[in-house]
């Protein structure tokens, strides 16, 4: 697919965070998700990334003066890889929904079991 305008490509993360049910939502309330052009070179096909400390890692100090924890979208290897807008979407859901995870302790195995690979 050839690149997408940005705001568009926002527009359909805001959606697929719509999707994710409120609950779960709720539990992010440190978790700030971003949007970036590229990855880091030397992982030019990342499609996300959790930056933080996962739940399930976390003590009872924690919080006190933690920056929010980070979950970034990568535009140019989610766009490169989908062939048109529907598997746009599809894939960035599938994104969100695997960086979440690693929010909640899931590590990738886990992920790859469940078909959230």
């Amino acid at each position: 697919m050839d690149a997408i305008d940005p705001a568009l490509f926002e527009t359909i993360v805001e959606e697929s965070l719509d999707e994710v049910p409120e609950d779960l939502m709720a539990m992010l309330d440190n978790v700030v998700f971003l949007v970036e052009d590229e990855p880091p070179a030397d992982d030019p096909d990342l499609l996300g990334v959790y930056d933080g400390v996962p739940l399930t890692e976390r003590d009872a100090g924690w919080g006190l003066g933690n920056l929010p924890d980070r979950i970034t979208l990568f535009r140019g290897p989610l766009t490169r890889m989908c062939d048109d807008l529907d598997d746009l979407r599809d894939e960035i859901a599938i994104t969100v929904v695997h960086e979440i995870a690693h929010h909640f302790g899931i590590d990738d195995a886990a992920l790859h079991e469940l078909g959230w690979g």
